[in-house]
């Protein structure tokens, strides 16, 4: 699901007195314009709208300077809601004049199956679908064992030595330490840090997808011409 916005020529009023005092990010990659920057700029954007930043990529689409967001949800994102960040994360980036004054395109989106499961809450939100998951770090009797997650960021740990996957399987739960998975008619738990960047399998047929769709093929898509990118339309 998708929303384009494009921008022209802009030169936006600077904020004055007790205006929020982020600094726009300094052009110095290939296309202007930092994704660290851009994602610390539009993250509090995009959680006060209810969602999860995923992803920012600054890239190019012919001439014009492409910028991609990826935002989700659980539940899933709507397509009113994906207009929704699209008009607020288009405000903030005009107000801080985050992405200077080169014309780009503004692409808001939710993310698609591609989408590596690496924290928690892509393994919560892919409950109910069949994934594929290299494993590493099993016990003596050859059955996986729950390990906690490393650190405070809650991402899979890389593959081990001895890695012993891939593993295929149905997402019955995920929380904070790990998932169990549905193996071969068996449910079994893996602790995220036995697990690398879990892939979600298509399926032809009746699907087999848990709440929020996570990974469905995109219904419809927004757009809208916007200059400088202060217009209304979505």
């Amino acid at each position: 699901m998708r929303a384009d916005s494009r921008h022209g020529l802009s030169r936006p009023d600077r904020v004055r007195g007790g205006g929020d005092t982020t600094a726009a990010p300094r052009p110095g990659s290939r296309h202007g314009a930092d994704p660290a920057e851009l994602e610390r700029l539009l993250e509090p954007v995009v959680r006060a709208a209810g969602m999860d930043l995923e992803s920012v990529r600054v890239g190019s689409a012919g001439r014009r300077r492409l910028l991609r967001v990826v935002v989700d949800a659980d539940g899933g994102v709507s397509l009113d809601g994906i207009a929704l960040v699209s008009r607020e994360v288009s405000a903030r980036l005009d107000g801080a004049g985050a992405m200077g004054e080169a014309p780009y395109t503004l692409e808001v989106s939710s993310p698609g199956v591609d989408r590596p499961l690496t924290l928690p809450r892509h393994w919560r939100r892919a409950a109910g679908r069949l994934v594929r998951v290299p494993l590493a770090g099993r016990s003596d009797n050859g059955l996986s064992s729950p390990a906690p997650v490393a650190g405070d960021a809650g991402e899979t740990g890389p593959a081990k030595e001895g890695q012993a996957g891939p593993v295929e399987g149905r997402v019955i739960a995920a929380g904070d330490s790990g998932v169990i998975l549905e193996v071969d008619g068996e449910q079994r738990e893996f602790g995220y840090a036995e697990l690398g960047p879990g892939r979600v399998q298509v399926e032809f047929g009746p699907p087999g997808g848990g709440p929020g769709g996570q990974g469905t093929v995109p219904a419809g898509a927004a757009t809208g011409e916007r200059t400088g990118g202060r217009g209304d339309g979505h």
